[in-house]
């Protein structure tokens, strides 16, 4: 590894350290595919922070265009206009990871400037594959597998997760006029949109709550079924993405679904005792 790439993977791994909840999971990986999980993260934090800075719509627009640029420059091999586009480079083509899986990334990205909620589940579906199924097929690619029916499975990861997510960012996503939890579903429990965004919480909200975590305690039924689909040496480390982010949800249902008075998380030393259990699993065997 030349400097400009092994320079390209340290920066990579500082944005994933400092800015993601599944770095824990991916220290739990050999060094090769943790390094690559640093890299495919760190592309994909980018697209985060283009679309959720504070700039207007049309520079947020361009910014992403410009990035989705850089993503097809990357596969002809040009890697210039960011430091972390080297190890991103070596990581897709290492790991045999489709472009359109990036591209689906960006488009999701793109959807937060355009629609600022989502009338059925099926409307939400689209938005979740593109930000979190994309995901988990570009870390499937990296964990490794031989079976085609686990592309189906690491896109039911990813909509849990997402899932979990619009839960736990309820009141963030409020202040910002989003509200990602299905309007029909909203209806179905006699709770308006007006009161989401003034934080309503009473009986209403938990049902409507209730209803969405049984939703997405389906689609992590669907995930775990992936884990005895990848490489052995994998399987520790999509065990504790999953661990993490399925406990998040459950301590939302835990604290009854009050997710406005404080932002629901793991604690650091939680995510590490879930890391110490995988690292466990994968000498153990």
């Amino acid at each position: 590894m030349n400097a400009e790439l092994a320079a390209s993977y340290r920066r990579a791994e500082y944005i994933a350290r400092s800015r993601s909840n599944f770095y824990y999971s991916f220290i739990v990986l050999p060094p090769e595919k943790r390094i690559a999980f640093c890299a495919v993260y760190a592309f994909m934090r980018e697209c985060d922070d283009l679309s959720d800075s504070d700039s207007n719509v049309e520079v947020k627009r361009a910014s992403l265009r410009n990035w989705r640029s850089k993503l097809d420059a990357v596969y002809t091999g040009d890697v210039s206009g960011n430091d972390i586009l080297p190890a991103f480079r070596d990581t897709v083509v290492k790991f045999s990871i489709p472009a359109d899986y990036f591209h689906w990334v960006i488009n999701g990205a793109e959807m937060d400037l355009d629609i600022a909620s989502y009338e059925t589940f099926e409307d939400l579906y689209k938005y979740c594959f593109n930000v979190a199924s994309a995901v988990g097929l570009v870390c499937l690619h990296i964990f490794g597998f031989s079976e085609e029916k686990a592309k189906s499975y690491a896109e039911q990861c990813g909509i849990a997760f997402q899932l979990t997510n619009i839960m736990r960012d309820v009141k963030e996503d409020a202040e910002q006029n989003r509200i990602y939890l299905p309007l029909e579903d909203l209806r179905k429990f006699s709770y308006s949109p007006e009161e989401l965004s003034k934080g309503v919480f009473d009986q209403r909200f938990k049902e409507l709550m209730a209803f969405e975590a049984e939703r997405a305690r389906a689609y992590y039924a669907s995930a775990r079924k992936l884990i005895p689909l990848i490489e052995e040496k994998s399987k520790p480390a999509l065990w504790a993405m999953i661990e993490i982010y399925e406990r998040i949800l459950e301590k939302i249902i835990d604290q009854q679904f009050n997710v406005f008075k404080n932002r629901i998380r793991l604690t650091a030393a939680k995510k590490l005792s879930i890391a110490f259990r995988a690292i466990a699993m994968r000498w153990i065997g």
